[in-house]
């Protein structure tokens, strides 16, 4: 079952939010993983947040103990845990027949 993981940072900038793409940029694969199936970056500086839809908890978990985390914490991101919630249906013009 697909999860939505939402990050509530306590503040976040878009330099740190470019900062942590580089960081996993560097470290890993071209792009993102195939389990990542949305990522979403809202609000306003310098309080923006994060929402994602995994495949799996077990996929999203994985890439937090891989490179996210320590991503998150060279950009200075002081983050609590993630809220995790279980999706039931994903559907828009451009979201793709999952």
């Amino acid at each position: 079952m697909s999860i939505l993981i939402r990050y509530a940072p306590s503040s976040l900038t878009r330099a740190q939010y470019d900062q942590v793409n580089a960081t996993l940029r560097e470290n890993g694969p071209d792009g993102p993983p195939a389990a990542l199936q949305l990522h979403v970056l809202f609000g306003e500086e310098p309080d923006l947040r994060v929402s994602e839809i995994w495949q799996s908890e077990e996929a999203w978990q994985q890439a937090w103990d891989g490179s996210l985390h320590a991503a998150l914490a060279t950009a200075g991101v002081e983050l609590s845990e993630p809220e995790k919630f279980p999706v039931h249906e994903i559907w828009g013009s451009r979201v793709a027949d999952a």
